[in-house]
């Protein structure tokens, strides 16, 4: 049984649709696919409905944009009931940060000497509700000023980095509290990764744990080098937390994520959808 548990399609920052992610893993034989667009429900109705009449099982998803004291983390929320007013208002202002940054991002790369306009960007976005750094970044690309989304990020749109802007989101303590009240099952995406183990230390694990209820981490992720997830795995298996494995596949958007790289395992899933049913969430 062949489990990926974190995939992105257009409505956020992947390049498939819902339609042709799910044919595209029904074809590469992956038998579960979890859906988790960046901080939108929107993509799910599309992708069960292009699952139907397949063996293909969509796990309902999402991705959340947090921070812990400053520092961008994102969590995995599934199962999660789609019309949950305080979680959607939430996703609503994160939404709106995103949209709000563009202006001074635009800023900084005309000052770099690559302009782009709003409308550019847009024509990336689509009808994605979603608008997130990769998106500049593929506009970076159609003007030519960089050569991938890897470049873009890696010189330009990275934290901190000469084209990056400030954004609001969501306290990550908040935010498992709310995929909780949602009736979902909260787990950190790429922990480790991308320099983030400074902030998510054993100790703020821990805490996230025992006084949050966080739920699972990424062990297995691209992100993550064999000793990080020897590291990770032996500290989740101490704190009790679901150990889960995924791509995180965007589609032509991301190098080295191709779908069902990284997978879950079968008792894992099982034991994730059973809390899901537990607590009347969403399948």
């Amino acid at each position: 049984m062949r489990i990926d548990l974190h995939t992105h399609s257009s409505v956020s920052d992947g390049t498939d649709t819902p339609t042709q992610l799910v044919r595209k893993a029904a074809e590469q034989g992956l038998d579960v696919l979890g859906l988790t667009d960046h901080d939108t429900f929107d993509g799910l109705r599309e992708a069960k409905l292009a699952a139907e009449g397949t063996h293909l099982t969509v796990l309902p998803g999402l991705e959340m944009s947090c921070q812990l004291d400053g520092a961008s983390v994102h969590l995995l929320a599934y199962g999660c009931d789609p019309h949950d007013e305080p979680l959607l208002n939430e996703l609503t202002r994160v939404r709106v940060g995103r949209t709000g940054r563009l202006p001074e991002m635009l800023a900084k790369l005309a000052e770099l000497g690559m302009p782009l306009t709003e409308v550019e960007i847009a024509e990336q976005v689509g009808a994605s509700p979603s608008l997130g750094r990769p998106h500049v970044a593929d506009a970076m690309v159609a003007k030519g000023y960089v050569a991938d989304r890897q470049q873009a990020f890696d010189e330009y749109l990275y934290d901190g980095g000469p084209a990056y802007a400030n954004r609001y989101s969501c306290d990550i303590r908040r935010g498992i509290e709310l995929i909780r009240r949602a009736k979902g099952v909260p787990v950190i995406a790429h922990p480790w990764g991308r320099g983030r183990a400074q902030q998510l230390t054993p100790a703020v694990l821990s805490e996230l744990t025992m006084e949050y209820r966080l739920e699972g981490v990424e062990v297995n992720h691209p992100d993550h080098d064999a000793d990080t997830r020897q590291r990770l795995g032996a500290l989740a298996t101490r704190l009790g937390l679901l150990h889960l494995g995924s791509s995180d596949h965007h589609g032509l958007g991301k190098v080295n994520n191709d779908l069902g790289c990284e997978t879950t395992a079968p008792e894992v899933y099982e034991e994730l959808v059973r809390r899901i049913r537990s607590r009347g969430g969403r399948l």
